[in-house]
């Protein structure tokens, strides 16, 4: 692998709710806050990866879930940073990671259009170089749930030319046949 994300967040970042219990899905009549902590990578974990990364000449890079986790992830030097769709209106959050005026990937899974760009009016006063990457924020992402012209849809509504595709499904034939799809 050229580059490795992390996510880098507490459960306590993601959650103010502790007794949340998921209705449906695959993690259905769980507590999503154990389930946050018990999916974390824990911060000591990072010394580690950030060390073996460097070692083997990877770029680790990671998401932050909110500024204390970015203000950690930082010491790191990474030398780009990742923001989920689950965070894409967390503009105080985003404003601290483009001030950084390093290279932004944007996960779109969770957010409409307006939200998309609300983002990117943020990013672009301090930097251009951003990525965006279509997904479907469901896990796993069934087949028939992948729509890729939404890839089209994001780059005419956003003037950014390099969307990705962050993959959810089982198997390797939605990435295949993203690359038909115009991603990049």
């Amino acid at each position: 692998a050229d580059f490795v994300k992390i996510q880098t967040y507490e459960a306590d970042d993601m959650l103010v709710n502790k007794n949340f219990m998921i209705k449906k899905g695959l993690w259905k009549n769980q507590n999503l806050w154990k389930l946050y902590q018990k999916a974390k990578t824990p911060y000591a974990w990072h010394y580690d990866a950030f060390k073996i990364a460097k070692k083997e000449k990877i770029e680790l890079f990671s998401t932050p879930f909110s500024v204390k986790a970015l203000k950690f992830v930082k010491q790191f030097k990474p030398k780009l940073y990742k923001i989920s769709s689950f965070e894409l209106t967390d503009y105080n959050l985003i404003n601290e990671i483009a001030k950084l005026k390093k290279p932004i990937i944007i996960s779109t899974g969770m957010a409409n259009l307006k939200e998309i760009n609300g983002a990117l009016k943020i990013i672009r006063k301090w930097h251009n170089k951003i990525i965006l990457m279509y997904c479907v924020s469901s896990y796993p992402t069934k087949l028939e749930e992948v729509n890729f012209k939404k890839i089209s849809l994001i780059k005419n509504n956003t003037n950014i030319s390099n969307v990705g595709f962050s993959d959810h499904t089982i198997g390797n034939s939605a990435a295949i046949a993203s690359i038909s799809n115009g991603v990049r």
